[in-house]
């Protein structure tokens, strides 16, 4: 987590190109107009971030703070980048969509503790 939060530059940066290309095919094809760049990034942000909130839910048993830890590490994460790492853009987005990830990862983790 830590080498894709603070490579010195966006880490989709090499594939931009490709995505627009399988974006444009897509939009052809039917996929709604606001399934863009902006979309796939954010939906990127919350799946890369599940494994956090399901792995701090499993080791601390707390909803709540998994959800509060995500956000602390989304926002830590997006300071050092604000601070450190100048060709690397900083956003609440971000942040929002980071911590939505935590916390469904550490809602999955309420799913399989209320099944077993």
């Amino acid at each position: 987590m830590a080498s894709i939060a603070f490579w010195p530059v966006p880490v989709d940066s090499a594939a931009g190109p490709q995505l627009a290309s399988a974006l444009s095919w897509l939009h052809a094809h039917g996929i709604p107009a606001f399934v863009n760049y902006e979309f796939v990034e954010f939906a990127a942000n919350i799946i890369f971030f599940m494994p956090l909130g399901l792995i701090l839910s499993f080791a601390l048993h707390r909803f709540w703070f998994a959800c509060v830890l995500g956000f602390a590490t989304s926002a830590l994460i997006e300071l050092g980048q604000f601070f450190f790492l100048p060709n690397r853009y900083a956003t609440l987005t971000d942040v929002v969509a980071n911590t939505l990830g935590t916390c469904l990862g550490a809602g999955l983790w309420l799913v399989v503790k209320k099944t077993s």
